[in-house]
């Protein structure tokens, strides 16, 4: 087998089709999967690229040459194989490469209990023993049996009961799929299916499953890819929009008036939610989201817990802590309640049952004005020839100044007493700095990042 250095990731395998990644290895990794976890059997899914059923087979036969059985739930979004891995206690293997283009597929694995499986728990031992597979399998091992299980009821049924939306107000609803996995998800857990109809009017957007993404790429962190979106909440003078990514595992949210509503005050709503279910609890966000979630935990009688930027982090920390719930400023949301997995739907319905239960002629823009107290800038990368060496002239800038506080969980934090700070953290795949800033308005945040990237760019390329 080839090298796999290329599309074996810190978290996941991702590539494109045919040209890195093709089904010989995704049968190679099937196998090295069943051998890491020695397990009986394992749970696939994958999403509507047209590559994904195919290598979800090859990968199954190389599970089965192993020995394994495989339950293949076929269509699925990412959370719904965390949910059957989690109800099953099955390690699971999701075909899937969320945002990326058409061209590219992908695998994010977990063990039982849909606990990550990345670079440090298993997925670069995985590479090694796909790179060393040999080319036929073995012909003397008895192989496992390959069967097919509908979840999707299942999984619906689920969060239906984490989230009561039954008694709620009425709102009206779009939400824009991306052509991706939430056109599959959304109708079964928010529309009128088997579960039975929620006081929830939704207008789609691209339900349509199509991987090559016709109309635009499914990956709302882009702007770009949001404006369809906001434009039909105002047309439909709509109470809330909702955009899922590809594999529907991050949800990003639109207030009455198109307007994005930070994913840190999405955090900070939901973690009011769960505080109010489990008084006292930890509630886990990484660095570079808004001060306000800490703050906001604290007021509400729960533990805040800051971790590095990383899904396998978060799932590490929440496991550690006991934590209820996490956040990301990517929109990854992490439940205790769903395994400690990520799930844009569960966070999705929070949002709806927040919005439902607040007075009528509420909007989500007021009903989220107290979460998001300070200014930040989005992240911002700068291409640089010496990561290290820009890191160290930054953190030499701004060491010894009045009230500064420096850190480095995660990159070089800066913090000052004005409640202002930057995060700057090296790119694991390319000579990229990623800059992330707040500030407590718009004129000091402007003003720290702009003194920042200054001392970055010194005439080299950004983005």
């Amino acid at each position: 087998m080839a090298d796999l250095s290329s599309i074996v990731k810190a978290y996941d395998v991702r590539g494109v089709v045919p040209d890195e990644f093709d089904e010989d290895i995704a049968r190679a990794l099937g196998a090295a999967f069943v051998r890491l976890t020695g397990a009986g059997t394992i749970v696939t899914a994958h999403d509507m690229r047209p590559s994904s059923p195919a290598l979800s087979a090859a990968f199954a036969a190389g599970a089965t040459e192993q020995g394994a059985d495989v339950i293949e739930a076929g269509l699925g979004s990412t959370d719904l194989l965390y949910f059957a891995s989690g109800r099953l206690d099955l390690p699971g293997a999701m075909f899937t490469a969320s945002h990326n283009p058409a061209r590219y597929n992908g695998i994010k694995l977990c063990r039982a209990g849909a606990a990550p499986v990345g670079a440090d728990t298993g997925l670069a031992e995985i590479r090694r023993m796909a790179e060393e597979a040999p080319a036929d399998p073995p012909g003397d091992r008895v192989r496992g049996r390959i069967s097919q299980r509908d979840l999707l009821t299942e999984y619906a049924s689920y969060l239906r009961g984490l989230v009561d939306l039954s008694g709620t107000r009425r709102l009206r609803v779009v939400v824009d799929a991306g052509n991706g996995m939430a056109g599959y998800t959304v109708p079964a857990v928010l529309g009128d299916a088997a579960l039975g109809p929620l006081p929830l009017e939704i207008i789609p957007l691209y339900f349509e499953l199509d991987g090559t993404f016709p109309n635009h790429e499914a990956n709302p962190l882009d702007p770009r890819n949001l404006v369809d979106l906001q434009a039909a909440v105002r047309a439909h003078g709509a109470d809330i929009g909702l955009a899922f990514d590809g594999d529907a595992d991050r949800c990003f949210v639109v207030d009455e008036r198109g307007d994005p509503v930070s994913p840190s005050a999405v955090t900070a709503l939901v973690a009011t939610r769960e505080l109010a279910k489990d008084p006292g609890g930890t509630i886990i966000h990484n660095l570079i989201t808004s001060s306000a979630v800490p703050e906001i935990v604290t007021e509400h009688g729960g533990k805040p817990v800051r971790t590095r930027v990383g899904h396998s982090y978060i799932k590490a920390t929440m496991a550690e802590t006991g934590a209820i719930f996490g956040g990301e400023h990517s929109a990854h949301y992490y439940f205790r309640d769903f395994w400690r997995a990520d799930t844009g739907m569960l966070a999705a319905m929070h949002m709806l049952a927040a919005l439902g239960e607040a007075p009528a002629g509420t909007g989500l823009s007021a009903l989220t004005a107290a979460f998001a107290r300070y200014v930040g800038s989005g992240e911002i990368n700068s291409r640089v020839d010496d990561q290290e060496g820009r890191l160290r002239a930054v953190e030499r800038a701004f060491a010894g100044r009045p009230g500064v506080e420096i850190d480095h969980l995660d990159g070089l934090t800066v913090q000052a007493s004005d409640h202002s700070w930057f995060n700057l953290r090296p790119s694991n795949t390319e000579p990229l700095l990623r800059l992330n800033v707040e500030g407590r308005d718009g004129a000091a945040m402007v003003s720290l990042r702009d003194e920042v990237l200054a001392m970055l760019r010194g005439g080299e390329e950004h983005e």
